[in-house]
């Protein structure tokens, strides 16, 4: 494996937020990204993903918040779905279109949604292939009347004909923002595949460009190439970005959380929970309550 599944997971959330802070987006909750780790907290506590738990934390955590404005923001809530669901595209689907309707019925948003977390996935599974991640990707996303499908389709002739930025730009001028918006996404990380760096500053040179095409971006080219691939000034950002607010969405919160998430998927269970049933005499465990942990493979012991 080129990088852990680690290391990917953690790419994948801190790029989406480094992604939305280049692009200098001041939409609230802070980027979606608090609500992205609320979902995170959820399906490390219930082990599958559970609507109503991820629902009461949000609105605990942001109780007035308004989703009537459609936004692209939300496909950022929905990564930890992506990234807990990779290894199961039916139920990555499934459960992706779930997710999403908490928030917006919007169907450019539902297909962009399914489109990057499928993306994401396989760059989780080492599958993809840059040739052939559009077409794919329009498979996955299926039958839709959203104009998605076709404004990628176009991104994706681009990309064989080697086009730059600025012609890209002119050739999707005149489609809709919230498609033009996911396909310059797709774009920017394409044309960049191995740089993460060069990507975020492609995905943010438009002035016009919605922020949203920053944080998507920067969750692609995460997912790919890994937290290694973060410049470390940049992560240091994230510290700095927050130090002036209570927020909690800080790097060392979400590398903590991903290696959480990471431990969840993989069948690692905290038996913190149930002290009594190691402190009786005679337990083995007795001395290493603190500690212990089991492991079990994924779908082989418990079903997700």
């Amino acid at each position: 494996m080129r990088y852990s599944l680690e290391s990917r997971f953690k790419g994948t959330i801190v790029g989406a937020f480094l992604g939305d802070l280049a692009s200098g987006s001041k939409e609230q909750p802070k980027n979606w990204h608090e609500i992205a780790l609320l979902g995170v907290e959820s399906l490390i506590t219930t082990s599958q993903l559970n609507l109503d738990d991820w629902i009461c934390r949000q609105q605990a955590e942001f109780p007035h918040l308004d989703t009537s404005c459609v936004s692209l923001k939300a496909i950022i809530a929905t990564l930890p779905v992506a990234l807990f669901y990779f290894d199961n595209t039916v139920k990555l689907r499934q459960n992706l279109s779930q997710a999403i309707a908490i928030w917006d019925s919007d169907l450019v948003v539902r297909d962009g949604t399914l489109a990057v977390g499928y993306a994401i996935a396989l760059s989780l599974t080492e599958k993809l292939d840059i040739k052939t991640l559009i077409p794919q990707t329009i498979d996955f996303i299926g039958e839709t009347p959203s104009k998605l499908p076709q404004t990628l389709l176009k991104v994706n002739n681009l990309l064989l004909q080697g086009a730059g930025l600025e012609r890209v730009q002119g050739s999707l001028s005149r489609e809709e923002k919230l498609s033009k918006a996911v396909a310059m996404a797709f774009y920017c990380f394409l044309s960049t595949l191995e740089d993460f760096r060069l990507s975020i500053l492609r995905a943010t040179d438009n002035r016009d460009a919605l922020p949203a095409i920053g944080a998507i971006t920067g969750a692609l080219s995460g997912a790919y190439n890994s937290i290694t691939s973060i410049p470390v000034s940049w992560q240091m950002k994230l510290s700095s970005a927050n130090s002036a607010t209570s927020t909690a969405s800080n790097r060392k919160q979400m590398i903590e959380l991903a290696d959480a998430l990471v431990a969840v998927w993989s069948g690692a269970y905290d038996l913190v929970p149930y002290p009594k049933d190691l402190q009786q005499e005679g337990c083995a465990m007795f001395d290493k309550q603190g500690t212990l942990c089991v492991s079990a493979a994924p779908r082989v012991i418990r079903l997700r």
